[in-house]
């Protein structure tokens, strides 16, 4: 309390009390028991009424007393059952749950990670992949300001992800793997990495690497075979020794059909092997027949060039050149698409080929774009013509129909810097992206698709898509939710395909060990996405006919299912919905593959070292008590007494207003009972 407040409530109290004195003591009033009683009450409501005016505010100290925190991450992988360490984990559990000084110590929290983090619900160990390094950043958003040192058990074998054993550097806990599974060393021929496009092309040859790799101190031969079906088309003898004991085998395989073709490659296996599993990698290819070529034409270098050719390329089906609008004339049939990037008078002779062979194109506007130009070369819409720009940030339309958009994080990205005024159509159009300015939602189209003569166009209007790009890989670490979007508007564009109310979005092949999503969309018959719709999926196994129904959930833009529990096989499907006649059918393959039967025994070394960077310790599985008898005498982790301090305003005290009120109803019913009133 400052001590110019402190003055204030002494003048209070002189005046509250001359106030009380005053009515109370006068020549004409006796100074009797009765008015020194009136006086009293009389000064403490004026006074308690003038505190309430100056409203001085009292410090409040609170104490408390904080344990540390005991998180405990679980691996939920399978390689965990593989190894045989799940009864061991679960024992070692129990064990952590029931110690009743460990519990008097910490606030435990329990955690399972695979693929991602969870609070424990049910440990299965069914997770198909592992990604440590995830767990640690989504524990360091947790535990970023506590005390917590943590738990990991696992067999430290990550299957995916950043190199886990320098997750310490940004998780400021310290680390005590329990290491499950032993440090012996087996005679092992596996198959490493094993790598290879995803699609080829007819009457083609493709390339794959597979990387072979042998533990042993005996010098062995072995075959490498790929097969398909149960024919042959690759063999070569490989040799390892202790010293030799890594092999890179490049070849090459003939496609001969169209659609996907199914491999095997295999590394002979030892008679000493104990895991056979990873001598063996099956893979796919899909055949295509033809491969899109798209153009991206402009008369000046900009970043956004480069960004369009490696999205559109991320697609092995896919190629892309970057050409100047003089140069494209000559290939023009060689294109499936045409983009044009900030089309200004050196476009009108590719414009004028393009409408005569009505060819499907993108325009991509921006402030080097002469607008009066495109007003006078295009009859679909028009340009108000300000002069001016504007930063637009994106918002994602969930009615658009043509084709299946997944729900990007277009709030994060950085705005386009686009021509301010507004665009009217003479045509009907497909809006993909509406304009926002300082998040709110304006009625004006950023990205737009529409057919006019069977022809089809895109039209951004901004640049800066480059951005996009990577604000996307900053987002999650990976270009390829925007290389994905891009991906789809190209193929839209790139087709002739009819729209329809229901669209399917799926693979042609999954590995065993990814997840299995299969996506589609509904919409009414005005083409607005439909809600209210139930689709079913009926999923045929093409090998045993074994069928089974599904429902698709409803997911953000889209309904979607979860087929990931399905075993590797060949597969049929049909989507229908339930309320239209109306269904889409499909085919796909599950290729058998499990990377957490990869292993062999636990990585020892990286959680040893994981450990020593974080100021732990790691123990094996079989050392519970010592664990525990480690972290109870660890001084570093002791509970913390915590003062808060809490500035309290006086007017926040409501017993105050009682004592005004009891004060002046207590002078007010003594006066009319001596009559006084």
């Amino acid at each position: 309390m400052s001590s110019e407040t402190l003055l204030y409530i002494i003048l209070s109290g002189i005046l509250a009390l001359g106030l009380a004195l005053f009515q109370y003591f006068t020549k004409k009033k006796s100074m009797s028991k009765i008015n020194m009683l009136f006086s009293f009450l009389r000064f403490l409501s004026v006074f308690s009424v003038l505190l309430i005016i100056i409203n001085p505010s009292f410090d409040q100290t609170k104490l408390s007393i904080e344990k540390p925190n005991l998180v405990v991450a679980i691996d939920n992988s399978s390689s965990i059952k593989h190894l045989k360490q799940d009864e061991a984990l679960l024992n070692f559990i129990d064990e952590i749950k029931s110690n009743p000084n460990i519990q008097n110590k910490f606030n435990l929290d329990f955690f399972t990670f695979g693929e991602n983090l969870n609070p424990l619900d049910s440990i299965t160990f069914t997770d198909k992949q592992t990604n440590i390094s995830k767990a640690f950043t989504q524990l360091n958003e947790i535990y970023k300001q506590t005390t917590s040192p943590t738990l990991l058990i696992t067999d430290g074998n990550q299957t995916y992800g950043n190199d886990y054993q320098f997750s310490s550097n940004n998780y400021k806990q310290p680390i005590y793997p329990i290491v499950l599974g032993d440090t012996i060393t087996y005679t092992d021929l596996r198959i490493q990495q094993f790598n290879v496009n995803k699609y080829a092309f007819l009457k083609n040859r493709f390339p794959v690497e597979a990387i072979l790799v042998y533990n042993g101190n005996t010098a062995i031969q072995s075959n490498f075979i790929v097969k398909s079906g149960n024919t042959t088309i690759y063999s070569k003898k490989i040799n390892f020794s202790k010293n030799d004991n890594s092999k890179v085998v490049n070849l090459t395989l003939p496609t001969n059909k169209v659609g996907v073709s199914n491999y095997k490659a295999t590394i002979v296996p030892l008679a000493s092997e104990k895991n056979k599993i990873n001598n063996t990698k099956n893979f796919a290819i899909e055949v295509i027949n033809q491969k899109t070529k798209i153009a991206i034409v402009s008369s000046f270098s900009h970043p956004d060039l480069g960004a369009l050719k490696k999205s559109i390329e991320t697609n092995e089906q896919r190629t892309a050149d970057i050409l100047h609008p003089k140069n494209v004339i000559n290939q023009i049939n060689e294109y499936q698409l045409i983009i044009l990037y900030q089309p200004n008078n050196k476009f009108k002779n590719i414009i004028d080929k393009i409408n005569t062979q009505n060819k499907n194109k993108f325009v991509i506007t921006g402030p080097k774009t002469d607008l009066d130009f495109l007003n006078r070369i295009t009859n679909d819409y028009n340009f108000n013509i300000t002069g001016q720009t504007e930063n637009y940030q994106a918002d994602l339309n969930i009615n658009y129909a043509p084709f299946l958009i997944d729900e990007l994080d277009f709030e994060s990205f950085p705005p386009l810097l686009s021509n301010y005024g507004e665009i009217s159509f003479n045509v009907a159009y497909e809006t993909i992206l509406n304009k926002t300015v300082k998040s709110v939602t304006l009625e004006e189209p950023l990205l737009v698709t529409f057919e006019t003569n069977s022809r089809r166009e895109a039209v951004l209007f901004g640049e800066q898509i480059w951005q996009w790009r990577a604000q996307s890989y900053l987002n999650e670490n990976s270009f390829d939710d925007f290389d994905n979007f891009i991906g789809k508007l190209v193929q839209y564009l790139a087709s002739t395909k009819k729209k329809s109310r229901l669209n399917i979005d799926y693979e042609s092949f999954y590995n065993g060990n990814n997840n299995i999503i299969i996506k589609a969309e509904f919409f009414d018959k005005n083409y607005v996405f439909d809600t209210r719709e139930t689709l079913n999926i009926t999923v045929t196994d093409k090998v045993s006919k074994a069928k089974t129904v599904f429902p698709l959930i409803l997911k953000n833009n889209n309904y979607q299912v979860d087929l990931s529990n399905l075993p590797a096989s060949e597969y049929s499907f049909t989507i229908r919905a339930s309320n239209e006649n109306m269904s889409k059918s499909g085919n796909f393959r599950i290729l058998e593959y499990n990377v957490e039967q990869q292993f062999l025994n636990a990585d020892v070394t990286k959680l040893q070292q994981l450990a020593t960077n974080s100021s732990g310790t790691s123990y094996f599985i079989n050392e519970t008590k010592k664990a525990i008898n480690d972290l109870l005498n660890d001084n570093r982790f002791v509970p913390i007494q915590k003062s808060s301090k809490n500035t309290i305003p006086l007017i926040d005290w409501k017993y105050l207003l009682g004592i005004i009120a009891f004060n002046l109803g207590l002078e007010w019913f003594l006066r009319k009972y001596n009559g006084l009133i």
